[in-house]
């Protein structure tokens, strides 16, 4: 009678799932100026449209923390989510900073992570209520649901193939066929939280990192274990790898963000700025730039010489989200206060 039950759940929510994806134009936003630290340190002519980006929009509509932003592959659109309690998504403009899509009731409680397949075909969700969705951006239409953590589902990550779709959950790791829509493999379950998880430039490998501040990484042809170190002395709440595969950069509560051999595992360097959590980081397609974001704004590095080139204080809250256009000619970012912010370089 369980299994039964849980059928008929799963059916009710694809039926509710279905009905609510729409699109939905609405008025621009307000255009806001921004307020911009100047450049704590000397910067270099490459990297001094980083100095004094342009806030092009503050995107408002959220009802609550806003936990995660992405770019469409075109850079043309900019999807959110977050802890709404209708669990809603949110599909933005990037040129006109309109409202161009609504997908209502994605999850029954918070957006954690939303990704867009590098085909730009397929935009994948996460959320609180254990719940993996998959819907065809080409169709606007919803897909699927992947069922099968049995906790809240914190993190997505999508193979540069848009083949597979890995997930991360208090209960371990799943992978998922994203073309045949199953179930591919689960790793072997876990003590600890996975707060995220990233693949590799070349799709060979993956990486994840949990509430210990222990990285992972990982065969994904295989599902073995390579590798594992403790890189933070708390959470680890995102990571990404460098452009050539090479370097794993990681952020944490512990205030500082990190960069390591992904060979080796041996710390390459540490940038040290933030004064308090660091909850997200995006790496710019010049792969020599990076953005994050914390309790005290966003942060955008020059990793060649690990110094702050510019600090951006927009938000009136914690920033929580944050993401580079695929182009390399926007960053938005998301926070507590609710709003999203696309700035322009």
């Amino acid at each position: 009678m369980r299994s039964v039950s849980k059928r008929k759940a799963v059916i009710l929510a694809v039926a509710v799932l279905t009905a609510y994806f729409t699109i939905e134009p609405t008025k621009s936003q307000q255009l806001i100026l921004p307020r911009v630290l100047a450049a704590e340190a000397p910067v270099n002519t490459a990297a001094s449209k980083f100095v004094k980006p342009k806030l092009a929009y503050s995107l408002k509509g959220h009802t609550g923390t806003v936990k995660t932003v992405t770019f469409s592959p075109d850079s043309k659109r900019l999807f959110s989510g977050g802890a709404d309690s209708d669990g809603s998504v949110f599909i933005w403009s990037t040129s006109h900073g309109d409202r161009k899509g609504l997908i209502n009731r994605a999850h029954k409680t918070a957006v954690q992570s939303l990704v867009v397949s590098p085909d730009g075909q397929t935009l994948a969700s996460c959320g609180s209520d254990y719940m993996v969705n998959i819907w065809n951006l080409k169709k606007n239409q919803f897909i699927r649901t992947f069922v099968g953590h049995s906790s809240n589902v914190l993190s997505l990550a999508v193979t540069p193939d848009s083949k597979m779709l890995i997930s991360g959950a208090t209960d371990g790791i799943r992978i998922w066929d994203l073309l045949q829509r199953r179930p591919l493999s689960t790793l072997a379950k876990f003590d600890n939280v996975i707060y995220a998880v990233a693949v590799s430039p070349d799709g060979k490998i993956f990486a994840s990192g949990d509430k210990n501040g222990v990285v992972k990484l990982w065969d994904l042809g295989t599902g073995k274990l390579i590798r594992e170190f403790t890189a933070h002395t708390n959470i680890l709440t995102s990571l990404t790898f460098s452009k050539d595969g090479k370097t794993l950069i990681t952020a944490s509560r512990d205030r500082t963000i990190k960069l390591w051999g992904v060979e080796s595992g041996m710390l390459n360097r540490t940038l040290t700025g933030h004064n308090d959590w660091v909850n997200a980081i995006s790496l710019h397609p010049d792969g020599e730039t990076l953005a994050s974001g914390g309790r005290d704004g966003v942060k955008i590095w020059n990793l060649t010489t690990g110094e702050v080139i510019s600090t951006l204080y927009n938000h009136t809250d914690w920033v929580s989200a944050i993401a580079f256009s695929p182009d390399g000619k926007m960053l938005a970012s998301g926070g507590f206060d609710k709003n999203v912010n696309l700035w322009r370089f």
